[in-house]
């Protein structure tokens, strides 16, 4: 082999070596960049839970908090409210003593007529404006 083609190859070597080292370096560079984006996307994640569970937790409390006790009326008191309904032509039933359709209607329509705000349900203002009477617990709340 001549010389020139010896410094000739050493030279393509050369080049070649450090293409391969350049090439190293970007892998490095891109693999060290690839790490950092995963630590900041997984941070960020994780800061976002945290932040979603301890707002879940106050709604939960919130949704979770007691009512006090459901106002219910008796079935007397049912009956004598379906017969001042039928007297008014605001139910054509039966007196039942049961909250059905047609008295909760008939409800709906006798509030109205009296500017009360329409349930349809036999609370306590329905029932004081009716004239019934309330039970001792009724009258505690």
């Amino acid at each position: 082999m001549r010389f020139s083609e010896v410094t000739s190859r050493l030279t393509i070597n050369r080049a070649l070596l450090r293409a391969s080292q350049k090439d190293e370096n970007k892998m490095k560079n891109i693999l060290t960049l690839t790490l950092l984006l995963l630590c900041a996307f997984s941070t960020a994640v994780m800061a976002q839970n945290t932040t979603s569970s301890t707002s879940k937790s106050k709604i939960g409390t919130k949704q979770g908090a007691k009512r006090g006790p459901i106002f219910r009326a008796t079935k007397e008191q049912i009956n004598q409210a379906q017969a001042i309904l039928k007297e008014r032509g605001f139910y054509a039933g039966e007196q039942i003593g049961k909250l059905d359709d047609a008295t909760r209607d008939g409800l709906r329509k006798y509030q109205q007529a009296e500017g009360l705000k329409v349930t349809g349900t036999l609370n306590k203002v329905t029932l004081e404006k009716m004239n019934i009477a309330l039970t001792e617990k009724q009258k505690s709340m």
